[in-house]
């Protein structure tokens, strides 16, 4: 009997090491070795009967392009993340916290595309999924539903359906009798993402699958799984929240800027056409501490609601919270107001909230970042009909941001009177409907808000 030959793999990167060591020397992770077995065989295409090519080398001006048409989702949203639709042929692969609503989209998705799908679910059984596409209110005699974690017998299923569309709830749940380990190994989760990227390119036939994620946030398993596949979408959001995000990391169709904006309702998933409105809230009357924000996310422009809160230090250790916002930038921001403008805030207690429990990186709220602070700090409001749209420098100056145009056409749709961006924008005639004021400085704009 020949001995078994065995290797340890890194969980976070998948590298293999020859024997086990506290620390990875690829990513400098610390405990995460486990020993697996590695195979002995070489590993099977996803189909046995598959008869190897060998490509040629063409130059590149005597490749023909195959321009495919996109699969409409029939969820706008979707689409506009994806860059126009699924693309035949790519593999994608959709992460998430668990009970953020991953299954639920992709059942929904599954139920309303009009062709053929295959649900692979290796997490609940087919009468759970049936309950759940109840609750949605929706049917299709289109979707077929499968509950497996071997994947030699789901290519086997894949050959009777003919599905036009397949989805793997979840990769970690898989295994081949190919590789000696168990489910959610680095080697198996290789071994089959391989797999069904083969089969994909094999046979046109878009593949979604869906990954857990780590404490960290990011999606388990080597990183090799993230660069095999085409797309690697994000679903974000607090389950303490009614919004969900879809976000493109990864896209090798359409650009990785785009997001997708759901609410989570009692039948499921309800895409939102205009975030911007369910972003802000509606008050009764003004307050202090509120300020507007007109982002740009991929080509979108969105209007977001800061709130903030200074208050004096209870504990003697000034508290620096912020929920959606960089809390270094916050501190650079409150340097940059206690340097040039004046205002001691080394004593106060400062906590950020961008409303509706989305994560914002634009640094064009860096404005009504400072506003909202300030007006929570002098306990003056803010008028409600007033925007910002503006990056700050350290040095206390307003710097100009990108298509500040279609952010002052956002501000006006909406119904505000006016807009505060930096003295250096370049930008077209605006709206009738809208102001729009120009600064260079942070203490002109202390002024022109505050007296």
């Amino acid at each position: 009997m020949s001995k078994i030959k065995k290797g340890f793999f890194c969980q976070n990167c998948g590298t293999q090491h020859p024997q086990w060591q506290g620390q990875c020397k690829a990513c400098k992770e610390w405990n995460t070795l486990v020993e697996e077995v590695i195979e002995k065989t070489p590993a099977k295409a996803w189909e046995e009967q598959a008869t190897a090519t060998l490509n040629q080398p063409l130059p590149l001006d005597e490749i023909a392009a195959q321009q495919l048409p996109r699969i409409n989702t029939f969820d706008a949203e979707l689409n506009r993340v994806l860059g126009g639709g699924i693309v035949p042929g790519s593999v994608i692969l959709l992460g998430g916290e668990p009970g953020i609503g991953k299954s639920t989209l992709l059942l929904q998705l599954s139920l309303q595309l009009r062709k053929k799908v295959l649900y692979v679910s290796g997490e609940e059984s087919q009468h759970q999924i049936k309950l759940r596409a109840d609750r949605m209110d929706q049917e299709s005699h289109q979707c077929v539903v499968l509950s497996e974690t071997e994947s030699p017998r789901i290519f086997q299923h894949c050959k009777k359906v003919q599905p036009q569309l397949l989805i793997i709830d979840s990769i970690q749940t898989l295994h081949s009798p190919l590789i000696d380990s168990s489910a959610g190994s680095v080697s198996q989760i290789r071994h089959c993402a391989s797999e069904f990227i083969q089969f994909a390119k094999a046979t046109n036939t878009p593949v979604i699958l869906v990954g857990h994620i780590t404490k960290e946030g990011q999606i388990a398993g080597p990183k090799i799984l993230e660069h095999m596949v085409d797309t690697v979408l994000q679903f974000e959001g607090d389950r303490n929240h009614l919004y969900r995000i879809v976000r493109a990391q990864k896209n090798r169709f359409g650009a990785t800027s785009e997001i997708g904006i759901y609410e989570m309702v009692a039948k499921g998933l309800r895409a939102v056409s205009n975030p911007s409105e369910v972003l802000i809230s509606e008050k009764e009357e003004a307050s202090s501490g509120h300020a507007i924000a007109a982002t740009i996310e991929g080509i979108r422009p969105l209007l977001v609601e800061i709130q903030a809160l200074v208050s004096t230090a209870v504990y003697g250790t000034p508290q620096r919270s912020s929920t959606g916002f960089n809390s270094k930038r916050l501190n650079m921001l409150l340097a940059v107001l206690e340097k040039r403008a004046g205002f001691a805030l080394g004593a106060k207690d400062v906590f950020i909230n961008i409303t509706g429990g989305i994560s914002l990186e634009d640094p064009a709220i860096d404005l009504a970042v400072v506003a909202a602070l300030l007006s929570s700090h002098n306990d003056l409001p803010i008028g409600h009909q007033i925007c910002f749209a503006a990056e700050i420098g350290l040095s206390g100056e307003i710097r100009p941001v990108a298509k500040v145009e279609q952010r002052i056409q956002e501000a006006a749709k909406l119904g505000f009177e006016d807009i505060i961006v930096s003295k250096f924008s370049k930008f077209t005639t605006p709206p009738s409907s809208i102001r729009v004021h120009s600064f260079s400085k942070i203490e002109s704009v202390i002024e022109f808000l505050f007296g």
